[in-house]
């Protein structure tokens, strides 16, 4: 996108910094929970694939003395459901725009690429962690998404490499 520009500088002292946290459910969703003490102090949107997790994920942020968080919500798809990928990349665009966020953090899966992608277009910070389940290679999405993230993790010191991803510990 010409003319869109990295936004490098802190948000100004009055306000905070915009965090969208993004994944698919199941494990991916339960790793990126457990970072969620990161971004205390921080202007959260969680976004998954289902909206059973609203109140959960208010109640864990209470409980750590921080506001509700935003919340919302994507289709689920995966690469052989071409069609609801499409609704999901429409649907993770909607929700970039909505929340403009200054740090998109994802865990996967395809939603996570296309909010890795899109968000960069928009001057988003953007952080891929990679699931602790892909123990062996890395999964597609994180090999696709990782080049373009401004930080790529691994959880499994033997698939880091130089260029990315890194091993900074695991989450499980």
């Amino acid at each position: 996108m010409v003319g869109a520009e990295h936004r490098t500088d802190p948000p100004a002292r009055d306000q905070r910094l915009k965090v969208l946290a993004m994944s698919s459910t199941g494990g991916h969703w339960v790793q990126l929970l457990r970072l969620a003490p990161a971004w205390d102090g921080c202007d959260v949107t969680y976004a998954t694939a289902t909206g059973d997790f609203r109140e959960r994920v208010a109640e864990l942020a209470v409980r750590r003395g921080q506001p509700a968080p935003g919340y919302a919500v994507f289709t689920d798809a995966n690469r052989w459901q071409k069609a609801k990928l499409v609704r999901q990349l429409l649907e993770v665009a909607l929700i970039l725009l909505k929340v403009r966020p200054d740090v998109i953090i994802t865990t996967g899966a395809s939603a996570g690429y296309f909010a890795i992608r899109l968000g960069k277009l928009m001057g988003a910070r953007c952080c891929w962690l990679d699931s602790i389940a892909n123990a062996e290679e890395l999964s597609l999405s994180g090999r696709k998404a990782g080049p373009h993230a401004d930080l790529f993790l691994t959880q499994w010191p033997e698939l880091a490499r130089p260029e990315g991803p890194h091993f900074r510990g695991a989450v499980l």
